[in-house]
């Protein structure tokens, strides 16, 4: 029985209960609203794990020349990001009854956080660069609105440079499209790359020009330094399971794509010892440090945790830079860690300006005291960001040494272990003072429990899984580590 239908579902099941939040009278009943809403995320987790236990399957929707069908199809690497994807959005899911309660337009955010949920599946599915580069598009655009969900001033200015920074990525990335429609034997998404060596004898350094501008195009989705402007103004004035999610999730798209073009159409044999295998490593290392140093001196909480993010985003570029497979395999848990932990800390911080109406780390003093179990969860999520024994970013920062050590990189197969622990000592810096500070000094006024036990307990609940995940996946790593080894293996 060919079931290749499902992999419609995940894209196709958030758009219907999106559109039926958004413009149907009868969910304007909030308890219906949120019913739907929470009911459609964990539909799609449900079918996601269906299919991630099935077989490879493909299917075809449409076909505009025989070169250029919108293609659907799974493999490892579809699994992996769908799977960390849907549970992240399940989550802050969870989270959004009790940040919204009792606010306007809360139906306008859920039918938009379900539309970018349909095209991350879409995306995430893609089964060649065409799907793929039509997903990431409108990703770019339903995900404005989460930006902008309150209509102030700053939230319409941060949605605006994210668009500048999204479009203008996505056109130089278009500029590789149609250089791998030219020298590829396909745009589908194959192991070990595409691209047909007859055509393109005598034009190798065209080859990694224009996979050094497709890196830069998707790296600017993914907040790499110096395109990252949009990430530091986007997430302060996003709600928090926004917030969550961009720095999360929706970074890791411009991660994913590098992947997907470098590994599976350009062929990472093509790249080793070039040029642009050091630019981008170079790039990769100076995002790393960049986002580190940016986080320690900035005092707005969560423009000090979107600055982090910058920073990680680079250590994961790295991983994927020195193309070994233990670079690899420690890119992929950096994400998975990354995701949990800057979900988590984003979430703990959508609590805190709720219940304070702080927003400045200087004014969090004490915070442990009041909420101990909440600042407890973000200690634990700042001692895996900080790479700290036995937690899974020290995981993810002990593959990437590794990956770097076993390379032929002369250079950078010890600066960038270097800079990998100068990333955690300023992880350390920026992130450990707030816990030490928020448990050790006494509180200063301005504490508000004007958003009540219930809206409270109900956004510690899905902070606390979270935490547990991260805990678990930390302690019995071996499925993980087995199963991220596997993409890996395929590729290098």
């Amino acid at each position: 029985m060919n079931i290749s239908f499902l992999l419609l579902l995940p894209i196709l099941l958030p758009i219907v209960f999106g559109f039926m939040i958004g413009f149907v009278k009868l969910f304007l009943n909030p308890i219906i609203q949120r019913f739907f809403f929470l009911t459609a995320l964990l539909l799609n987790a449900v079918i996601i794990i269906i299919i991630s236990l099935s077989a490879d399957m493909t299917i075809i929707v449409f076909t505009f020349s025989e070169r250029l069908p919108i293609l659907f199809k799974t493999d490892d690497l579809a699994r992996f990001f769908c799977i960390l994807s849907s549970i992240m959005f399940f989550i802050a899911g969870i989270y959004c009854p009790g940040y919204f309660n009792r606010k306007k337009d809360t139906h306008r955010f859920y039918m938009f956080f379900l539309f970018v949920l349909g095209m991350m599946m879409g995306f995430a599915l893609s089964g060649n660069l065409l799907t793929l580069f039509f997903f990431l598009e409108i990703l770019t655009f339903v995900s404005i609105p989460l930006v902008l969900h309150s209509m102030e001033k700053d939230a319409v200015d941060a949605a605006y440079k994210y668009l500048y920074y999204s479009v203008a990525g996505a056109a130089f990335a278009l500029i590789s499209f149609f250089f791998i429609y030219t020298y590829g034997t396909t745009l589908s998404f194959t192991q070990g790359g595409v691209m047909d060596m007859e055509l393109l004898t005598g034009r190798e350094n065209q080859i990694l020009v224009f996979t050094l501008i497709a890196i830069i195009g998707f790296g600017a989705k993914a907040g790499m330094y110096p395109l990252h402007a949009w990430l530091p103004v986007a997430h302060p004035v996003a709600p928090a399971p926004a917030s969550a999610l961009l720095s999360g999730i929706i970074t890791k798209i411009g991660v994913f794509a590098i992947i997907r073009f470098v590994y599976f159409l350009i062929g990472p044999d093509l790249i080793r010892g070039t040029w642009m295998q050091l630019t981008w490593i170079s790039l990769a290392l100076f995002t790393g440090i960049m986002g580190s140093l940016l986080a320690v001196r900035e005092q707005i909480l969560k423009t000090r945790l979107a600055y982090s993010t910058i920073g990680q985003i680079g250590y994961i570029l790295f991983g994927l830079a020195i193309l070994t497979e233990a670079g690899f395999t420690g890119a992929l848990i950096q994400t998975i860690f990354h995701s949990i932990s800057k979900n988590t800390l984003f979430l703990v911080s959508g609590i805190i300006i709720l219940k304070t109406n702080k927003i400045r780390i200087s004014e969090l003093e004490g915070i442990g005291k009041k909420m101990p179990a909440l600042l407890c969860c973000f200690g634990i999520s700042a001692l895996t960001l900080a790479g700290i024994p036995p937690t899974g970013g020290f995981m993810g920062k002990w593959h990437l040494i590794s990956g770097a050590l076993e390379s032929n990189l002369e250079v950078f197969a010890v600066l960038g272990p270097i800079i990998l622990l100068a990333g955690a000592l300023l992880a350390s810096l920026y992130l450990f003072p707030i816990v030490i500070n928020g448990f050790l000094k006494e509180s200063k006024p301005g504490f508000n429990e004007g958003t009540g036990a219930g809206p409270y307990l109900s956004m510690l609940i899905p902070v606390i899984l979270l935490t547990l995940i991260a805990t678990m996946l930390a302690l019995f790593p071996q499925h993980l580590i087995s199963f991220i080894r596997q993409i890996a293996g395929g590729l290098l």
